[in-house]
Formats: C-alpha cells, structure tokens, sequence
C-alpha cells in the first residue's frame, strides 16, 4: 500500500499534528518489524525527498509536507518506546515531556522480552502456585489465630477511632 493511498485513513490517538496513522504513511502493517520500518522509510524517503520534486514547484510543497509525515512516521515507529506509546493511544508529538515516560516505556519492553524468554508455566504449574497460595494463607491463619499474615499488630499500633470534629455536649 502507498502512502499516498493511505493519506487519509485510520486516525489513531496520539497521532499529532498530522492526524494520520503513522503505519498507513509508511504504508505498512501494526506488526511490521523494524526491518520493515527501515525499508518503508528509505522507499518512501527517496520518493518525496524535496529535492527529487525541485523541477516543479507546483508539487514541491507536497512533497516536503509528505517527507515531514515520513520522517515523523519514522521516527515514532523506530523507537520501541515511542512506538509502544503511539500504540497505546499516549504519544503526543508535541509533548517534550514524553520523553521520560518513553524511556520508561523501552525499560518496561526489555524487562517484558526477559520474561518471555522464560519457560512457560503449565497449566499444572498455575495450579500448583495457587494451591500453594491457598494453603499457605490458611496455614498461617490457622497457627496464628486469625489475622493479616499470621501476626496481630501490637497494642500500641492499633488504631483508635476519633471522631473528626469536636462533639458538644448537649445538656
């Protein structure tokens, strides 16, 4: 799918001053790796640099305006954290601040590709960890007598209940 064709489809939140999918400007799908990405770009870079359209200047404007979409494109769906962001709906292009909150993002993303390099749990595993979790509570409250984690808070923790404004006395 062109670019060109995908101009005026799928407005996605977040999607900032363009107002267009970023995945329709370089033409590509949500699952598109950054492989994809990268050849998308390249292509549709060659195609509208401004440079290539300087021999007409009645299509020079346009074709700077879709090089600008490109590269704004590009530049969200390159970086994991923004692009995680934009596909969440919270990236705003005109936001500085969404800087701190995409690193945050990219950490949450490495820590996330750690955990699936896991073994999957089993069914019987999931089964186990709950019986675990079952028994594990009874037993605690069973030894202890009641009470949140097998403790009772001491005497001086307790809390005491005062009202929240003074009460006159009625005569």
């Amino acid at each position: 799918m062109d670019a060109s064709a995908g101009a005026g489809s799928g407005n996605a939140p977040g999607a900032g001053a363009s107002s267009c999918c970023y995945y329709a400007q370089l033409g590509i799908r949500k699952n598109a790796s950054c492989t994809d990405i990268r050849a998308a770009y390249r292509r549709l870079a060659m195609k509208w640099h401004p440079d290539r359209w300087a021999s007409d200047p009645g299509a020079t404007g346009e074709a700077k305006q879709r090089f600008q979409r490109i590269q704004e494109a590009y530049s969200v769906l390159s970086d994991r954290g923004k692009r995680a962001m934009y596909d969440a709906g919270l990236f705003d292009p005109l936001d500085d601040d969404d800087q701190d909150f995409s690193d945050f993002m990219q950490e949450m993303l490495v820590m996330m590709d750690s955990v699936k390099n896991e073994k999957p749990d089993t069914l019987e595993d999931l089964q186990k960890m709950l019986d675990d979790i079952v028994k594990g509570d009874g037993e605690s409250r069973a030894a202890s007598g009641g009470g949140c984690g097998g403790r009772a808070p001491p005497e001086a923790n307790r809390r005491t209940r005062v009202a929240p404004y003074p009460q006159a006395s009625r005569r």
